[in-house]
């Protein structure tokens, strides 16, 4: 390692691997751009860290996503940058509507938002099949479970990318973008805000209708929280699916000989979900500070320091994963990292896995062969997660 790396840089967003390799090997625990975070990249310090929330408070998600620019930002306040046991507390609000019962009871309803979605799609043409394939099952199955009208669908992704990537890749001067993200945060509160007041009056059988209904020590959750919750659920629901599903096209596109072996036996489907999770983790990084002085990968951190646990990177150190920098169908399932670990593993982990399979199994029925498009893709200049932004293709009919 001869200089200090820019997660942000359109070089290394482009393909951070071989960064993170040289971080694993050479400097484990080091300073990183934007703004001198720590980041980690060893899954065993990784771990260490994100088991233990005494030691890294999850305040520093928080803190990344709310600067003082911004003025309040909903999904800063969300159980997501709450440590023990004010975090447990709430989520157990949510955790039953994530359980196997409920998944099993959803998967009707997402087979069916797959197969509209993929029947949509247009054939031997090119076109950006992020919109209409990746986003528009996600956000239509959160949209449906927050019971949220299907017009406003496509309203959701923009306000998550807005009130997450939108903020934490802002440069100082950048005064347009910055608005762009208040306006995402006032609208965001204001029509979750009526919505919670309408299923006040009318509850349903939906998600912000059980938060309404919800009791925590016997107090019902502010108007403040309710929204902070759905922020949380707009985010984690929409931007991991999106961004797995945008990068399971990808591996196909550039490893062709994998959609062959899937078209002879679907029942490899789940093992491709489980190791594209792992390949192209969509959530890369998570933040933290430190509560107290602590050595970490040899290195002393002082309290109040920005750690950055690099997900990504730990799903691909050889130390746990053989040949972690390939792709292999017949690696050992499932691999749990990518949702995170410990009292931050994501609630929605079942859910991600049922979409990945759902829409893939569409896109099998009613596609033969795909191709790149002729425009090239790109990907999201984002902190945190890591997916196509643009992903031209042609789809040849099966």
């Amino acid at each position: 390692m001869t200089a200090r790396y820019n997660l942000l840089s359109p070089e290394l967003k482009l393909n951070p691997y071989p960064a993170y390799a040289d971080l694993r090997r050479n400097a484990p625990v080091c300073q990183v751009d934007p703004g001198g975070m720590w980041a980690v990249s060893r899954y065993e310090d990784v771990m260490y860290v994100l088991k233990n929330p005494q030691l890294f408070s999850s305040k520093g998600f928080g803190a990344a996503t709310n600067p003082p620019w911004l003025g309040g930002n909903p999904f800063s306040e969300s159980m997501l940058a709450m440590d023990p046991p004010q975090h447990g507390r709430l989520r157990v609000l949510v955790s039953r509507a994530f359980g196997a019962p409920a998944m099993a009871r959803l998967e009707r309803r997402v087979r069916a938002f797959a197969e509209e979605a993929v029947a949509a799609l247009p054939l031997g043409q090119p076109f950006d099949i992020m919109p209409p394939y990746a986003l528009r099952i996600p956000a239509s199955v959160i949209g449906d479970m927050l019971g949220v009208e299907p017009a406003l669908h496509s309203k959701l992704k923009r306000w998550a990318d807005l009130i997450t990537g939108g903020v934490t890749t802002v440069r100082p001067d950048e005064e347009d973008r910055k608005q762009l993200a208040r306006d995402a945060v006032a609208e965001l509160k204001a029509y979750f805000g009526d919505l919670q007041e309408r299923r006040r009056a009318e509850p349903g059988e939906d998600m912000v209708s059980d938060l309404v209904r919800a009791r925590v020590d016997g107090e019902a959750l502010s108007r403040d929280e309710v929204i902070a919750f759905c922020a949380l659920l707009l985010v984690g629901g929409i931007e991991s699916a999106v961004n797995m599903l945008g990068s399971s096209l990808v591996t196909l596109l550039e490893q062709p000989e994998l959609l062959t072996r899937l078209r002879a036996d679907r029942s490899l489907i789940p093992s491709f979900v489980e190791e594209i999770l792992r390949y192209e983790p969509p959530a890369q990084a998570a933040p933290r500070v430190t509560t107290q002085d602590v050595e970490l990968g040899g290195v002393r951190l002082p309290q109040g320091s920005r750690v950055l646990v690099l997900i990504g990177s730990a799903c691909r150190d050889d130390a746990q994963y053989a040949n972690g920098d390939r792709f292999d169908l017949d690696r050992p399932t499932p691999q749990n990292l990518p949702f995170g670990h410990g009292v931050h593993f994501c609630l929605g982990a079942q859910l991600a896995r049922m979409e990945g399979r759902l829409a893939l199994e569409a896109l099998l029925d009613r596609c033969g062969r795909l191709e790149r498009g002729p425009e090239p893709m790109t990907w999201h200049r984002t902190l945190v997660v890591r997916g196509p932004a643009t992903l031209p293709i042609v789809l040849h009919p099966a």
